[in-house]
């Protein structure tokens, strides 16, 4: 999430951080990542070694590789037996899933950014920072950036 709270512009992540998306991947390896269609359509397909279940309201919707779900509720249920799950946006999921989870890995990405699409409003006293790693950017990220880890007080 930029400082300006956007986190997506044109179906598209507004920066280049290869940091970023290492630690994605490291995370989620091997765990369901729930998905609105939109974030799932702007990937463009299944992320190799993880379970995607897509959140549509489209009835009959289907693609290949994936499990459709219709709410957040249904997708949760699919990925029951996993230890860990990954809402990976967009904003609408995010926004009911800040009701449900107990833990947050964000990047904050340190610039304002055009973008249309924005992580909703939270409360962060709620929130208790336990971990941080500071990202300078370089050559393959384009801002600087700082890796956390929130969990609910």
């Amino acid at each position: 999430m930029a400082e300006n709270g956007v986190i997506g512009r044109n179906g598209q992540l507004p920066w280049r951080l290869s940091a970023d998306l290492r630690r994605f991947k490291r995370l989620t390896m091997g765990h369901h990542l729930i998905m609105g269609r939109k974030t799932f359509e702007s990937i463009g397909r299944p992320l190799p070694g993880r379970t995607s279940i897509v959140v549509t309201r489209q009835q009959g919707y289907e693609s290949p590789g994936v499990l459709v779900a219709h709410d957040l509720p249904h997708a949760m249920q699919l990925a029951a037996d996993d230890d860990e799950v990954f809402i990976i946006g967009g904003s609408e999921l995010y926004r009911q899933a800040l009701q449900l989870v107990d833990r947050i890995y964000m990047t904050r990405v340190h610039a304002s950014v055009d973008g249309d699409v924005r992580f909703p409003s939270m409360d962060e006293s709620a929130w208790r920072g336990v971990d941080r790693c500071q990202h300078p950017a370089d050559e393959e990220n384009e801002y600087d950036s700082t890796f956390c880890e929130l969990n609910r007080l």
